[in-house]
């Protein structure tokens, strides 16, 4: 209180203590815990900082602990943020209103939860504006580790957008006969190049219901992070540059950065290579 400009004698009278008890705090050195809360806010900050403003204090925790080996409990670290001002993003879910194009029955009834990988892919597609237009993506996710294995961007929703996406994620993954690529009920999904693609390489198809996302909600939560963490954060000029930053946050980001409540705060690439080593 003194220090914003009230007087001394108010200050010390409003709190209860004596004014030599204020004067004599002055004269002493930082005790050790304001020290260390003053080292904690600026690895705080760093962490916040390379986290492109996302990480709130979960995530800082995480980063500080299995990062950098940094002996502190959530509280402290959500009290220190507080008071530093530091804040992460957030934001309300955002639901797409599937198409009603009734191509294949529902084969995961809303159970993601799988033993291993490439068992069960989920994808979906999402739009966002630029002064240009808009710029469209396409995600295959794998269930077990919310591993990003394949992605298509470009300026039109069509069946090549999601086929191209399939492919990448066939490609770099070689899933095994039987395994599952589910989707909503989108015309794209529904393609004879999609799900000739599918079908080719031993996937099988399966789509939620009509008008209910929650039986895509893992490509839907994915989404929800996205647009808050990236999308809704700025006004983007072309679709290039929109393009690439995400890129940016599939491959780099999200895969191998951004570390998910889900997996134990690891991250898909560090859960996948961990799992490896324990079956090994």
């Amino acid at each position: 209180m003194a220090g914003e400009g009230l007087p001394v004698q108010v200050a010390t009278r409003v709190l209860g203590v004596s004014e030599s008890g204020y004067y004599a705090s002055l004269a002493r050195s930082p005790s050790a815990r304001s020290v260390r809360h003053a080292w904690l806010t600026d690895q705080i900050r760093e962490v916040h900082v390379a986290s492109h403003g996302i990480y709130g204090g979960r995530r800082v925790h995480a980063e500080l602990t299995l990062g950098r080996g940094v002996a502190v409990s959530r509280g402290t670290i959500e009290l220190l943020m507080s008071r530093a001002g530091i804040r992460g993003v957030a934001g309300r879910p955002r639901w797409r209103r599937p198409r009603t194009d009734l191509v294949a029955r529902d084969l995961v009834d809303r159970d993601f939860a799988r033993s291993g990988p490439n068992q069960l892919w989920v994808t979906d597609i999402t739009e966002h504006p630029t002064r240009e237009g808009k710029v469209y993506c396409a995600v295959v996710l794998d269930v077990y580790s919310r591993r990003v294995v394949g992605w298509s961007i470009d300026a039109s929703p069509t069946a090549a957008l999601v086929t191209n996406a399939l492919g990448m994620a066939i490609d770099s993954r070689t899933p095994p006969a039987g395994a599952v690529i589910h989707s909503d009920r989108g015309v794209q999904f529904g393609s004879w190049a999609f799900t000739g693609r599918a079908k080719a390489s031993g996937l099988v198809p399966s789509m939620g219901s009509i008008a209910d996302c929650f039986d895509n909600a893992m490509i839907e939560s994915f989404w929800s992070r996205m647009q808050v963490e990236l999308l809704d954060r700025r006004r983007w000029k072309t679709r290039i540059e929109l393009a690439n930053a995400m890129f940016e946050y599939l491959e780099v980001w999200h895969n191998r950065r951004r570390r998910h409540s889900a997996l134990g705060w690891l991250t898909p690439i560090e859960f996948e290579a961990q799992r490896k080593i324990v079956v090994a």
